[in-house]
C-alpha cells in the first residue's frame, strides 16, 4: 500500500511549503492511504463503493472550502471528483481481491463515520491550501507533466510502498489537478 498511516497534521502537511505540487501529491497519496480502511467498513458493513449523495456533499463542501481562499468552484469540484474516483478505484480493486478470496484481511471494526470521514475533512482542508499555494504551477501549460513528473518522483521514493494499482489511483487523483 501507499506508505504507511501517517497521522495527519499541519506540521507533516506543510513540510513541503517550498514545493507546492510534492505536497499536493503527498497529500494525495495519504488520502489513498485511507482507501483500504474504507473498502474494509463497506465489506463488514455490506455497503457498495457508490454513494453519490455522499461523494456530491463532500465535493460541495470543498467547493466552499475553496471558494473561500479563492479557489475557482469549477476547479476545485473537478479536482476533488479525481480524488473520491481514485480513491474508488483502490477500493473497487481491494474489494474484488477479497471476494475472490473470501475474505477480507482480518482487522478491527472500523468507523466509517466516527474515524474515516474526519481524517478525510483533514485532508480536504490540507489539499484545499495545496491547491491555492499550487496556483501558479496549475496555471502553467506544463502542468499535466509537472503533475505526472511530481507523481513518478513520489512513486520511486516510495518503490517498496506503492504498488502498481496505487500509483494509477495516484496518477487519477491528480488528474484534474491542472486549470
Amino acid at each position: 500500500m501507499i506508505a504507511s498511516a501517517i497521522p495527519v497534521t499541519g506540521a507533516a502537511l506543510s513540510k513541503n511549503a517550498q514545493d507546492p505540487l510534492k505536497a499536493l501529491v503527498e497529500t494525495s497519496a495519504h488520502r489513498l492511504l485511507i482507501a483500504k480502511e474504507v473498502a474494509l467498513a463497506k465489506w463488514d458493513e455490506g455497503t457498495p463503493v457508490e454513494d453519490a449523495p455522499r461523494e456530491e456533499k463532500v465535493i460541495a463542501s470543498a467547493v466552499k472550502d475553496g471558494a473561500s481562499v479563492g479557489l475557482e468552484p469549477a476547479s476545485v469540484a473537478s479536482f476533488f471528483r479525481a480524488q473520491i474516483e481514485a480513491n474508488k478505484v483502490v477500493q473497487y480493486a481491494l474489494l474484488a481481491d477479497w471476494h475472490r478470496s473470501g475474505k477480507a484481511p482480518a482487522h478491527a471494526p472500523i468507523n466509517l463515520v466516527a474515524t474515516i470521514r474526519p481524517q478525510l475533512d483533514q485532508l480536504q482542508t490540507a489539499l484545499i491550501a495545496e491547491l491555492k499555494d499550487a496556483a501558479a504551477i496549475r496555471a502553467r501549460a506544463t502542468c499535466s507533466a509537472d503533475v505526472a513528473k511530481a507523481v513518478g518522483k513520489y512513486v520511486a521514493g516510495h518503490n517498496h510502498d506503492v504498488d502498481p494499482l496505487e500509483a494509477i489511483a495516484l496518477d487519477r487523483a491528480l488528474a484534474a489537478t491542472c486549470r
